[in-house]
């Protein structure tokens, strides 16, 4: 079989001219013909291929509003609903969006697996036990949440630990292990998170006061902090210690 490549150049070379000449002008795509010989008929065959159009990337501006004061969420109502509420019930309200922000990141709509609900995730009965009838309410749900943390702070004082494993786990399950974080991977799990965005709030407060005081009470802030010494003992470990001025020392 004979096959006449300079027809076969021709053919190209037509199927070119007929694409630009039919093609618009404003068309983004580009068609390329191909001419090739069948295997089977020996007959020259063209294809013509389309290139994809190309995409062209838009830029989304964002529109999730900045995190508040000390990288925690929330509306500007509700905010005003946590400090009202820690205000009434001598709770933090620094611990109160930290709560709100591992239970439900600030979603008032959410149900746990186990049925919590709503922005603090109240087992109903719970939600029920400290006057919230509608969980879904974010005015109900917080007020009834940090009622809870309250009498929770009451039974285990001075221990945030034991006051957050029992508002995961349950007052009774702190109880069975005397007292104790009850080894439950989630519940140990949820004091460390909690505890985490807690120490970095107050951490970010206390920065955010430091720089808008005075130079001369910065000054004083920055005093106020005792020395930290370290040492290294016998087997080779480093310890770390706050050094704390006994009386006659200057502090």
């Amino acid at each position: 079989m004979h096959v006449c490549f300079s027809c076969a150049a021709c053919l190209v070379l037509l199927g070119s001219c007929l694409e630009a000449g039919s093609a618009p002008a404003t068309s983004p795509q580009r068609l390329t013909s191909v001419v090739r010989v069948d295997s089977h008929s020996g007959r020259l065959t063209r294809t013509v291929v389309v290139a994809p159009k190309p995409v062209v990337a838009r830029v989304i501006p964002s529109t999730v509003a900045e995190p508040a004061s000390g990288g925690l969420g929330g509306s500007a109502n509700l905010q005003e609903i946590v400090e009202d509420a820690a205000r009434r019930n001598q709770v933090d309200p620094l611990l109160v969006h930290s709560v709100i922000q591992v239970e439900s990141n600030y979603n008032a709509s959410a149900v746990s697996p186990k049925g919590a609900q709503g922005l603090m995730q109240l087992i109903p009965s719970t939600a029920r036990r400290f006057g919230a009838t509608n969980s879904f309410d974010m005015k109900e749900n917080v007020e009834a949440g940090v009622k809870y943390l309250k009498y929770l702070n009451s039974l285990y004082p001075n221990d945030l630990r034991l006051t957050l494993a029992a508002y995961n786990a349950g007052e009774g399950a702190v109880a069975r292990y005397r007292n104790n974080i009850p080894p439950y991977r989630e519940t140990e799990h949820y004091v460390y998170k909690v505890g985490e965005k807690y120490g970095s709030a107050r951490r970010a407060a206390e920065q955010r006061k430091l720089a808008a005081a005075p130079a001369a009470e910065k000054a004083v802030a920055i005093e106020r902090h005792l020395p930290v010494e370290s040492f290294v003992d016998s087997e080779g470990h480093l310890h770390m210690r706050t050094v704390v001025p006994s009386e006659g020392m200057p502090r």
